[in-house]
């Protein structure tokens, strides 16, 4: 992509449709006359007299118990250095992004126009009864060690420096699977660390705290080894400083156990790496470069533990495994601060995590058989939905058991629960699936490529890695919109109507003739149809040239779905195809069937959609919980509509007695599961959370899709076509952009599986 393009589309991302990317929504009623009564005045001067009596109830009556501060001067922005407070917004933005979608955390991002250390803290401390924490980011060391030791000490609430430990804590859980994998003991090991910034002092003094000895340390600066006699380090380097000698990194490297990268990219060659000791540890955390190239890496020592920053290599040291679950569990019992206990714990159940048991999802979406605690998996991977159980209640116990919790926690049990409650659990579907897709990317065939948005959207999963697009349409339009969007990968463009495509044209309706001349086609009519860029790219999905296609975003439905039903066969065993919608909602994902092509199915037919979603649901990971909704909630009515539903459940419950399915029942008793406990105990639902919704018509399935992506602003994946023999799927009319990279990541994962399939 040309650098231009990609300005353009990370400007374009910050400003529209409003600017930035966090905003402020009410969490309360504020329709009435009453309710803005309530929440200003002359309501609000109740819960202020209460708050004056006690100033802990501000945390029973205000936001301040869920809120953090992320707090810069802009003076170590990334990999951009000291850029000021206005340019690091964007920055703090984002931090406040990943506080709420990882550990549903609220942010007020703060830039504060003052490089001086007193000016800094005395802003701090005035704003800090608004808020229930302070994450301190992008300032630079060694100002930033003062800061957050200060404020550390001079506030009741917890405050973290993230740049400093952030890292400090993933890579120590890392370190500690490591060192036990290496066979070796934490106080045996010699290190050696590129890089004496504030990171680096943090690993440095989280690493001696589980067992590390700072003698067995060596650590370097961009001038060399730190040493003692050198008066410019300063007093937190001088911890590490040697009196050793020392030509070189690669002369510390010879014998060491263990190398920590927090510097610059491929600084270490492979002689170095053949130096180290039995079974090298390797932390390579520069970005966007590690210290030496992954692969080079893992080609010189076959015995090599490895881990780096990015995410498109094992052991990602990702400081999102840390910040928002520390936090969680600090703000949870009211610690008056995040101290060494607390960040310990968290190292310890990171590292734990790893070796228990990897949920299906989490192996689904790393393409991976089985994810096992090994060389290549020894710290958690950031999407794990267990992270949010398992990092805020340890990092809360240790706060307990400190003495810095005001608010202890007492049964540990519902607060797991209320984690996983808060953040849906499955929040994190499409991340999930896009990352799945980029495992083991695929052929797909975008055919009205000649639409600036479909484009675009081929541009999207090529530069992401999420298939391979093959463009069809009119060449020189294609051409032309790749070179104003600046797409400028080399990617196939074919055009079924041109002089260039004959050969393929007429090769691909004799194959169609020859399936189809017993079913009233000719081969003057395959001709013809094979001109149209649909039929032309289902033909290329037939013959194997392509994995998957997709198609609808100019063309209503049925005029798209024609062509497929033509051309691509049924699984074995699917007399009638159908389609899904997943909708993304706050409660997690919710499948909604059949979206898009059966307008009134038969109790037979609804009971084939049922389980053709079942399979659906599990391809992404899930465990099928499905109602079968209808206005009648159990015999209620004796109508038609509600008796073909009845039919349908009583079908499933006899044939498939192991599906979790129930109905016909109302969607609000099938989605509130106190209604439902309450008046139908007897459900197969009850104490279970519905995330599959099968419709008796296409009228209700439909309508309630797009009622919930237009209303609620819930985003759509769909609809995603069930029983076909071939990844092929069609975009609703007008589908947006993300909406099309989306649907794009679906058709991979169907291709995926249906590839596992036919093995």
């Amino acid at each position: 992509m040309h650098k231009d393009s990609k300005r353009r589309e990370a400007l374009l991302y910050h400003a529209k449709p409003t600017p930035g990317k966090i905003q402020v929504v009410p969490t309360k009623k504020h329709a009435t006359q009453r309710d803005l009564a309530l929440a200003y005045s002359p309501g609000v001067a109740e819960p202020c007299l209460e708050i004056e009596k006690d100033v802990n109830n501000v945390y029973k009556y205000t936001a301040k118990g869920n809120l953090v501060a992320v707090i810069s001067n802009g003076t170590a922005v990334l990999g951009l250095g000291d850029i000021g407070p206005e340019a690091s917004k964007p920055v703090m933005e984002g931090k406040g992004l990943l506080f709420k979608i990882f550990a549903d955390i609220d942010v007020f991002d703060i830039e504060v126009g003052t490089k001086d250390i007193e000016e800094f803290i005395a802003t701090v401390k005035n704003i800090s009864p608004t808020f229930g924490g302070i994450n301190l980011e992008d300032i630079k060391a060694p100002e930033s060690f003062e800061i957050e030791r200060r404020l550390v000490e001079e506030l009741n609430i917890p405050v973290m420096h993230d740049d400093q430990h952030g890292t400090a804590i993933i890579s120590s859980a890392a370190l500690l699977n490591a060192v036990e994998l290496a066979g070796k003991k934490m106080e045996d090991i010699t290190m050696v660390i590129s890089g004496a910034g504030s990171a680096a002092i943090a690993c440095a003094n989280l690493y001696v705290s589980f067992g590390v000895k700072p003698e067995n340390v060596v650590m370097f600066n961009s001038k060399g080894a730190l040493r003692k006699d050198d008066p410019k380090i300063s007093d937190m380097q001088r911890a590490y400083a040697t009196d050793k000698h020392f030509d070189d990194l690669a002369h510390a490297m010879n014998g060491a156990d263990v190398f920590v990268g927090l510097s610059t990219g491929d600084i270490v060659t492979p002689d170095m790496l053949l130096s180290m000791a039995d079974n090298p540890i390797v932390f390579a955390m520069a970005n966007p470069n590690p210290e030496i190239n992954y692969d080079i890496a893992i080609a010189t020592r076959k015995d090599i533990i490895m881990a780096t920053g990015r995410s498109d290599h094992p052991n990602q040291v990702n400081n999102v495994l840390g910040f928002p679950f520390i936090f969680r569990g600090a703000l949870d019992v009211r610690a008056t601060k995040i101290n060494e206990e607390m960040k310990k714990a968290a190292v310890v159940a990171l590292a734990n995590l790893a070796k228990a048991s990897v949920p299906e999802q989490v192996n689904i979406a790393y393409g991976e058989t089985k994810l096992t605690f090994g060389r290549d998996y020894i710290i958690p991977k950031p999407f794990d939905p267990r992270l949010i159980a398992e990092v805020p209640p340890a990092v809360a116990k240790a706060a307990m058991e400190s003495g810095v919790a005001l608010a202890p926690i007492t049964d540990w049990e519902k607060y797991k629960d209320d984690l996983l409650e808060r953040m849906g659990s499955d929040n994190k579907m499409i991340r999930l699936l896009t990352n799945r897709a980029r495992t083991s990317p695929k052929r797909i065939i975008f055919a009205e490529a000649d639409q600036i948005d479909v484009l675009k959207a081929a541009q999207i999963v090529h530069e992401e890695g999420i298939g391979f697009p093959i463009l069809l349409g009119n060449n020189e339009i294609i051409k032309e919109l790749k070179d104003e969007i600046g797409f400028d990968a080399e990617v196939p463009i074919f055009d079924p109507k041109t002089k260039e495509s004959e050969v393929k044209r007429l090769e691909y309706a004799k194959h169609f003739w020859e399936s189809r001349k017993r079913k009233g086609i000719t081969l003057l009519d395959a001709e013809k149809w094979m001109r149209e860029r649909n039929y032309f790219g289902l033909m290329m999905v037939n013959t194997g040239e392509a994995d998957a296609f997709l198609t609808g975003h100019a063309r209503s439905y049925p005029s798209s779905i024609k062509p497929v039903m033509q051309l691509i066969d049924k699984m074995p065993g699917v007399s009638k195809i159908a389609t899904t919608n997943m909708m993304m909602t706050a409660r997690g994902p919710i499948f909604l069937s059949d979206t898009a092509i059966n307008p009134n199915p038969t109790a037979d037919e609804l009971a084939k959609i049922a389980l053709m979603t079942a399979k659906a649901v599990r391809m992404f990971g899930m465990e099928p919980v499905i109602a079968m909704v209808s206005y009648s909630n159990f015999g209620s009515s004796q109508n038609e509509g509600p008796n073909k539903v009845r039919q349908a459940v009583d079908y499933l419950h006899e044939n498939f007695p192991d599906l979790v399915v129930d109905g016909e029942i109302q969607t609000d008793f099938a989605l509130n599961p106190d209604m439902l406990k309450s008046k139908f105990p007897f459900s197969k639902l009850v104490d279970k959370k519905v995330n599959t919704l099968i419709f008796p018509n296409l009228d209700a399935a439909n309508i309630t899709y797009k009622l919930l992506k237009e209303l609620n602003k819930s985003e759509s994946i769909g609809p995603i076509i069930l029983g076909l023999d071939k990844p092929v799927h069609v975009f609703q009319l007008g589908a947006s952009v993300e909406e099309m990279v989306n649907m794009a990541a679906v058709a991979v994962v169907d291709a995926q599986e249906k590839g596992k399939k036919k093995q």
